[in-house]
């Protein structure tokens, strides 16, 4: 019977338990690596494909369409150039005959006779050339190397060293002890970290007795599920856990952020969920005090009514299964008492001091070594969300001022508490609910809780004025005072998340929206440092950075390159229409008038960089073509309207209007010469184009969307 050209490979290592962390990368990268080393030796058939396993004890990869044999390939290898392999007479060098024998032995023939040789240029001289035949790699071959490839490029996070039985030391994640190597029903002969490969495994550490033979690779993930009570797939056992949480809430809500669910997915093989209780007078401590607890202590999912209201029930994902869960549960429920019993000591401690009371101990918290402590911080924030209320009031967006400032006074006093010292997760959440306790404003108690808002990308901004004003004060110093310190995003690096703190700050104005001028933050920010000798002003570059943000902001909401630059190019420095003038754009460049305007508008950018005369006013008396008057005319036209829709913010109506001046554009620069000999004239026309420019380019440099 003749063996199958192609077939299922199935590679498994079994370990001790692997880091819950790294479960997932590990498995991917495992099952990549292997199916990319086997593709990179041609041992992949077309439409072959890898699934991959991993456990809290395994990582596995089944692949599908292996060769059993890489097919043979037809080589081309460079001998030497002519020059080097013959001499003068023609005859052949000793480094022909060297580089000859190396080949001879790589190929496996006896010897090659340099006659036989193709003579070719290699794109610079001519040169021998060697053809033949290299017999594809065996699956054997093929699987030792790849597997060699991926255990080296693992993201293991710290490796560890033990010993095999027989006294060799290793180097791996965690002690490896099993490898299966199968193609179909045959063990491949490869071997790693000392192993050499089988078809046995084992199943779950207690569910499960004595070893598993897998017959077939196809065979693998079933075997496990039901004689090893293992889920193999990381996929799989992690939809079963979330599916088995959503049924045992029944009613109720779970907390389940995805971080959690794969960190209790790679400690279990064979997940059960089991509903657990703990004591309702728990309730009283604020419920994110007492989630974070359970997640980050004991791994347990927390439980909300529809309102969002903690229960005082919640879900653990057991390792085991059983019909007498008694035990466990009750186990479990007495692990997590003393821990909500902590968070109920460090919150009612927390309590007896008011916020106002630690903020002179502020000053003993460096900040930074440049810039002083977080009390000098704090009064900077005052400062600035002062003068940024000013701003808010003046642009129409009303905020109480002392509001404000109070807002800032209070809002990092929380980082000297017991209950932020215990989880840091909480700054700014605690300082809500001890500025409530303390009776200050509602306005203020939320400033000190939103002012870190958006914590991340998609993240809600802060609902108040008051809180707006204290987080953009909070975003523009910690921006201005790193950035003055020499310590501005290089590359990937931005240890103080600044670029995340600009696009906060962007999000602000333009979302909320504010008609606050970029330079007028960043001016306001800047006195809040004077006097501080290591912070170099840094207005512009920051200002820069700000734009560079903006780009991405809006190429991000779906807007070319082209439509952005358009806007953006002009630096507006209020960016509360940002978003309506990008769609005015958009609608502008749909026009058939748009291309040739926008063409127009480039050549008369063009025009005016170039000159060093003087732009004054337009006079009437002096035109001399007639291209020149209805020009004239038909911008005194549109000029109406357009300032009135740019007025009132429609500037889709601004743009559309513009598009009337078309004709008159194009006879323009058909009938008349821009740059006449004549110094007035010239001046005129000159003078006529900028009027244009500067009515055209109020809402966007139509020019930039020229191709």
């Amino acid at each position: 019977m003749s063996q199958p050209m192609t077939d299922s490979l199935l590679i498994e290592l079994f370990t001790e338990e692997l880091p819950p962390k790294a479960l997932s990368r590990l498995g991917e990268a495992f099952a990549q690596g292997l199916f990319d080393g086997l593709g990179a030796r041609d041992l992949l058939e077309a439409g072959a494909a890898v699934t991959p396993f991993a456990t809290p004890r395994r990582l596995a990869a089944l692949v599908t369409g292996v060769r059993r044999t890489a097919p043979d390939r037809e080589q081309r290898e460079k001998v030497l150039p002519l020059t080097v392999a013959l001499d003068a007479n023609g005859a052949p060098t000793a480094p022909l005959a060297k580089k000859l024998a190396a080949l001879a032995k790589l190929v496996g023939v006896a010897e090659i006779d340099w006659q036989t040789l193709e003579r070719a240029s290699d794109g610079k001289a001519d040169a021998f050339f060697y053809r033949y035949t290299a017999k594809g790699a065996t699956l054997a071959d093929g699987l030792q190397a790849a597997l060699d490839d991926t255990l080296g490029k693992l993201p293991i996070p710290k490796l560890m060293s033990y010993q095999r039985p027989d006294g060799t030391t290793v180097h791996f994640v965690r002690p490896a002890h099993s490898l299966i190597a199968l193609y179909g029903a045959e063990i491949v002969p490869v071997s790693v970290l000392g192993l050499p490969a089988s078809n046995l495994t084992q199943g779950h550490r207690f569910l499960s007795q004595g070893v598993i033979e897998i017959p077939h690779a196809g065979e693998y993930a079933g075997l496990l599920e039901s004689r090893g009570r293992v889920v193999a797939s990381y996929a799989d056992r992690r939809e079963r856990i979330r599916s088995a949480l959503l049924k045992e809430a029944g009613a109720d809500q779970v907390v389940m952020p995805e971080s959690l669910l794969d960190e209790v997915n790679s400690l279990v093989e064979w997940p059960v969920v089991y509903p657990c209780h703990f004591e309702e007078a728990f309730l009283a401590v604020p419920q994110e005090c007492l989630i974070l607890t359970m997640q980050t202590n004991q791994k347990y999912f927390a439980l909300t009514d529809a309102a969002g209201h903690l229960r005082n029930r919640f879900l653990i994902v057991s390792n085991l299964a059983t019909d007498t869960p008694q035990s466990i549960i009750s186990g479990n429920e007495r692990v997590v008492r003393p821990r909500l019993a902590d968070a109920k000591f460090f919150f009612d401690q927390d309590r007896k001091k008011t916020l106002a009371s630690r903020v002179p101990q502020l000053g003993n918290v460096v900040y930074h070594n440049k810039i002083g402590s977080q009390l000098d911080r704090v009064q900077r924030l005052q400062q600035i969300a002062g003068h940024i209320a000013d701003a808010m009031n003046a642009a129409g967006a009303p905020v109480d001022k002392a509001a404000a400032m109070r807002g800032a006074e209070l809002a990092k006093a929380d980082l000297l508490t017991d209950m932020v010292g215990e989880f840091p997760e909480l700054q700014g959440t605690m300082g809500t609910y001890y500025a409530r306790h303390d009776d200050e404003a509602e306005d203020v108690a939320l400033a000190c809780s939103e002012h870190y808002r958006p914590r991340f990308a998609g993240d809600a901004l802060p609902e108040g004025n008051v809180s707006t004003a204290v987080a953009l004060a909070d975003k523009l110093e910690t921006l201005v005072g790193i950035w003055g310190i020499g310590l501005q995003p290089t590359g990937e690096k931005d240890p103080f998340a600044l670029r995340r703190h600009a696009l906060g700050i962007l999000r602000m104005l333009i979302e909320k929206p504010l008609a606050v001028s970029i330079d007028t933050l960043l001016g306001l920010t800047a006195q809040a440092f004077a006097g501080i000798a290591t912070v170099k002003p840094a207005g512009e570059a920051i200002s820069d950075f700000l734009y560079d943000r903006v780009r991405g902001y809006l190429k991000d909401k779906g807007y070319t390159t082209n439509e952005v630059e358009a806007v953006v190019s002009l630096r507006p420095q209020s960016l509360h229409d940002i978003l309506a003038r990008m769609e005015a754009v958009r609608t502008f460049a749909a026009l058939p008038e748009a291309e040739a305007l926008a063409a127009a508008n480039k050549r008369i950018t063009n025009i005016l960089k170039k000159t060093d005369e003087a732009i004054g006013t337009v006079d009437r008396a002096l035109f001399q073509e007639a291209a020149e008057g209805a020009l004239f005319d038909a911008i005194e036209q549109v000029r109406p309207g357009v300032e009135a829709a740019f007025a009132g913010g429609d500037f889709t109506a601004a743009l559309r209007d513009l598009a009337q001046l078309r004709d008159a554009v194009d006879r323009f620069f058909n009938d008349v010469m821009v740059m006449a000999d004549d110094a007035k004239l010239r001046a005129n026309r000159l003078a006529l184009l900028a009027t244009l420019h500067g009515l055209a380019n109020r809402v966007a440099d139509i020019s930039k969307l020229a191709a």
